[in-house]
C-alpha cells in the first residue's frame, strides 16, 4: 500500500528479553583461538550453575573453574582432576583433541563471557537440579540449533538433591518444552518419569553408529542404578534414535541412551547419572564407580557421544561456536516469522500480522519503521556459521514511502552481519513489491555473528521497511 502510515499504537509483540541475548547495539563476531597442540581442538563445557554438586552429587570434571588446567595441566590420571566426572574430563584432555571448561554462572549464547556458548561446540547438562531460566533455555535451544552439541544427562524422578521441589526429570523437560525458540517436541522424545532401581541395558546392533562403535571402544551395555528412559517419538523428529534400552523394551519405548538432531546440531540424552560417576571426588559425597562398572562400556559411551556431538571425524554436527564440518543448512531461526515472536529480537510491534502491509508468504513479516516520525527500529538473530562453509544471506524487501523526493535519503534501513554493513536502504528504494536481496556472508564463516536490520526514520513522511522470507544457508 504506497504511503502507508501506522499508528503509534501498532501491535505489540512480546520480544523482549527473547532470541538470542544480542542487544540491539551490540553488533559482534565472536571468534575463539585454536589452542596449538591441535589442529582442531573441539571445546567441551560442563555445566555446573545448576546445583551439579548438590547432596552426594559431585557432577563436576574438576575442582579448578572454569578451567580445569588449573589444577593440574597435564594429569595423566583422573585423581590428579578432583570430581566424580574427572575420568570423562582427564580422558578427553589426554588425547591433546579437546579444550574443556567449567560453566558456574548462566548460560549465555552471543554474550562476551569466556563461558558463553558461542565459544564451544558441545554443553554437558549432568543432571542439573534448577531449572534454567527463560533466558538460559533461549540460549541453550539456539545453541543447538545452530550447530551445537547438548548432551542432557537425567536421573531418576524425585531425584531433587537441593529439595527446591524440581529434579533433573523435569528440569530437562522442561528445557524441551517450555522454551522460547521450540517447544513442540523439538528433539522427538520426552523423559519417562521413571525411577528403575538397577539394569544393564544393552546397545542395539548397529555397527555403522558413531556413538556405539567410535574411536574410544565398542558399546555393548551401561548401567542403570536408579535412572529413567525416554519416550521417543519420531513423528516429531524423524532422527530420533534409540540406541540403549531397557532390557525387555524396544522401539519407540524404554530408550535409556538416546540420540537426536535439531537445527544444525545434536542431541545426546542418558538416563542416569551412575555411569559417568567413577567413585572419586570431593570428601562428604558418597559415590560408587559406574564409569568402570565391568558389566558395562559406560566409558566408551560417553566419550565416543561427546566425539559425536562435537563433530569429532564425522560429518555434521559440532559447532556450536564455530566449528565442525560443514553440512548444507538454513541456519536462521524463524525465517518467515510465521512463529511469531521467537528466535528473533526486535523492538515492540516489528513482527505483526497486521493488513497494512502484506506480508508475502504466510500471515507474518517483519516491518520497520512506518510512522511519519522521528523512529527507530530493530530486528536481529545471532547465528553460528561454521567453518569451511560458504554462507549466502538473503531476504525479501517491501520499501513503501510517502517521501517524495528522488534524491534525499531522508529514511534508511541498514543490513549488517557481525560488523560488516552489507547493504543501506532508503526511501529511494521504494518499489510496488517484494525484491530479493542477496549476500555473500562467506567471511563470517567460523564465527557467531548478528545479523541486524536497522530502519531509522526522519520527522515527517513515513517509510516502510518491510521484511519477509529470510535465509541464511550454508554450504
Amino acid at each position: 500500500m504506497l504511503g502507508s502510515r501506522r499508528s503509534r499504537r501498532r501491535l505489540t509483540t512480546a520480544l523482549a528479553g527473547l532470541g538470542l541475548f544480542v542487544t540491539g547495539a551490540a553488533l559482534q563476531v565472536t571468534t575463539t583461538a585454536t589452542p596449538a597442540h591441535a589442529a582442531t581442538t573441539h571445546r567441551v563445557l560442563f555445566d555446573d550453575g545448576h546445583a551439579e554438586e548438590a547432596g552426594n552429587a559431585d557432577w563436576i570434571i574438576s575442582t579448578s573453574k572454569p578451567d580445569p588446567l588449573s589444577q593440574d595441566s597435564s594429569p595423566s590420571s583422573e585423581t590428579d582432576w578432583t570430581g566424580a566426572l574427572s575420568s570423562w574430563g582427564v580422558a578427553l584432555q589426554k588425547t591433546g583433541d579437546y579444550s574443556l571448561k567449567t560453566a558456574t554462572s548462566a548460560l549465555t549464547y552471543g554474550g562476551s563471557s569466556t563461558t558463553d556458548l558461542s565459544n564451544f561446540d558441545t554443553l554437558v547438562l549432568p543432571e542439573p537440579n534448577t531449572l534454567f531460566t527463560t533466558a538460559e533455555k533461549t540460549a541453550i535451544m539456539t545453541f543447538v540449533q545452530n550447530g551445537g552439541g547438548l548432551f542432557m544427562i537425567s536421573d531418576h524422578t524425585g531425584a531433587d538433591r537441593n529439595s527446591d521441589g524440581e529434579d533433573a526429570v523435569e528440569i530437562l523437560n522442561d528445557l524441551m518444552t517450555n522454551n522460547s525458540v521450540d517447544s513442540t517436541d523439538p528433539f522427538g522424545f520426552s523423559i519417562d518419569t521413571l525411577d528403575i532401581s538397577s539394569g544393564y541395558p544393552a546397545a542395539i546392533s548397529d555397527s555403522t553408529n558413531e556413538v556405539l562403535n567410535g574411536a574410544f571402544g565398542t558399546v555393548t551395555k551401561s548401567l542403570i542404578a536408579d535412572g529413567t528412559t525416554a519416550t521417543l517419538k519420531p513423528a516429531d523428529n524423524a532422527n530420533v534414535k534409540g540406541l540403549v534400552y531397557r532390557s525387555g523394551y524396544s522401539g519407540n519405548t524404554g530408550a535409556f541412551f538416546a540420540t537426536s538432531t535439531f537445527g544444525s546440531g545434536r542431541v545426546a540424552f542418558w538416563g542416569d547419572s551412575s555411569p559417568i560417576d567413577d567413585g572419586t571426588g570431593q570428601s562428604g559425597n558418597t559415590l560408587y564407580d559406574g564409569w568402570n562398572d565391568t558389566g558395562a562400556t559406560n566409558a566408551a559411551l560417553a566419550l565416543n557421544a561427546t566425539a559425536w556431538l562435537s563433530g569429532d571425524g564425522s560429518t555434521g554436527g559440532g559447532g556450536g561456536g564455530g566449528g565442525g564440518t560443514c553440512t548444507a543448512a538454513q541456519l536462521l531461526g524463524n525465517p518467515g516469522f510465521e512463529s511469531g515472536s521467537t528466535t528473533w529480537t526486535a523492538s515492540s510491534g516489528v513482527i505483526t500480522t497486521s493488513s497494512s502491509e502484506a506480508a508475502r508468504t504466510g500471515s507474518y513479516k517483519a516491518w520497520l519503521d512506518g510512522y511519519g516520525s522521528a523512529h527507530t527500529d530493530t530486528l536481529s538473530q545471532s547465528v553460528t556459521l561454521p567453518s569451511g562453509c560458504s554462507a549466502t544471506l538473503s531476504f525479501y524487501l517491501h520499501v513503501d514511502t510517502a517521501e517524495t523526493t528522488t534524491s534525499t535519503a531522508y529514511d534508511k534501513l541498514t543490513v549488517t552481519a557481525g560488523s560488516t554493513t552489507l547493504a543501506t536502504y532508503s526511501n529511494l528504494n521504494a518499489a510496488s513489491g517484494y525484491v530479493l536481496k542477496s549476500f555473500d556472508v562467506s567471511s563470517l564463516a567460523g564465527t557467531t555473528a548478528t545479523i541486524k536490520f536497522s530502519g531509522v526514520e526522519g520527522s515527517t513522511l513515513q517509510t516502510s521497511f518491510v521484511i519477509d522470507d529470510t535465509a541464511l544457508n550454508v554450504s
